[in-house]
């Protein structure tokens, strides 16, 4: 029997990438709601219920919505969007994180997809401070490269419209208060005691992204040099099929430069250690799109029907 999927916001850039992975799959049913009836709550609310699964890719407020309309018990939603990331009852959407990560999302009803640049920095602090590397009281800083994909309908046309601004030609860094969205979940997931400084950047491609940070080696736990942060990432992440960590030096290939575009169109995630032996640089390169959006959920979605993650991915 096929499982049921609705996309609530199937013409937004996440949903729309979502219904792109299921092409060719014959183990799914997709539902899908005619355009003029999709912001009709009635008709989304009947869509909703009839589902096996539903995804929820909304602004928060209509997330919320959503999942107030859910009246069938036996219906699972994972949500895209920010609303509900850091609430009780709901899994946090990265399996590779720990088992129990993994087996919340294969049990859960209620799945909550990471935030892209939370994808980026979480890969790389949980896992420090769960291995006991990383205190959590450190001062974390962090500045994340995107494509202006990840700013929905509106950035996409402002970057590609005929007659745009000058200034778009540029890096722009935003976030400026240091009231970005994905701070809660950023400190919430991974343990730290306070929110991390965090600089954005979006640039002119329009997928990819690049989430660095930067520690001082005194101020971790033991003697850690680049080697041995390697090391413990290659560990932590062994046999994850969507987790590639690296080799030490393989920035060199590209004589020392790591691009921020390099992983668009695919769903994993790359970790690169650089630095020396007093200042250690980790960063997370991966699609905002892919694992930092819809590759993710699609992943979600296939430990919830207990078929392979990767099915319908690229890897």
């Amino acid at each position: 029997m096929k499982t049921k999927i609705f996309i609530n916001g199937s013409e937004g850039t996440t949903g729309l990438r979502i219904f792109e992975r299921f092409e060719g799959r014959d183990d799914i049913e997709l539902l899908k709601i005619p355009s003029e009836l999709r912001k009709d709550p009635d008709e989304v609310k009947k869509y909703i219920n009839a589902s096996d699964i539903t995804f929820l890719c909304l602004p928060d407020a209509a997330a919320r919505e959503a999942v107030a309309m859910v009246e069938n018990e036996n219906v699972r939603i994972i949500d895209t969007s920010t609303a509900h990331r850091t609430l009780e009852g709901w899994a946090y959407g990265y399996p590779e994180l720990s088992k129990e990560h993994r087996e919340a999302i294969r049990n859960g009803k209620r799945v909550a997809v990471p935030g892209c640049h939370a994808t980026g920095f979480i890969t790389i602090v949980y896992p420090l401070i769960a291995g006991g590397i990383l205190p959590a009281e450190y001062p974390v800083s962090s500045f994340s490269l995107t494509g202006y994909s990840g700013g929905g309908k509106k950035m996409i046309a402002e970057y590609e419209g005929e007659e745009r601004d000058a200034e778009l030609d540029s890096p722009r860094e935003y976030g400026l208060t240091q009231n970005h969205k994905h701070l809660k979940e950023m400190k919430a997931i991974t343990g730290l005691s306070r929110e991390p400084l965090f600089s954005p950047i979006v640039s002119d491609y329009y997928s990819g992204m690049l989430v660095s940070i930067p520690f001082y080696a005194d101020m971790l736990s033991g003697t850690q040099t680049p080697e041995s942060v390697h090391a413990f990432f290659s560990q932590y992440f062994e046999g994850e099929q969507f987790v590639r960590v690296m080799p030490l030096g393989a920035e060199a290939d590209t004589r020392g430069f790591l691009g921020s575009n390099n992983c668009s169109g695919w769903d994993g995630i790359e970790i690169f250690v650089t630095g020396n032996a007093e200042r250690i640089l980790v960063s997370a390169r991966f699609d905002n799109l892919g694992k930092g959006a819809s590759g993710a959920a699609v992943q979600c979605l296939n430990i919830m029907l207990g078929c392979d993650e990767a099915k319908g991915l690229k890897l």
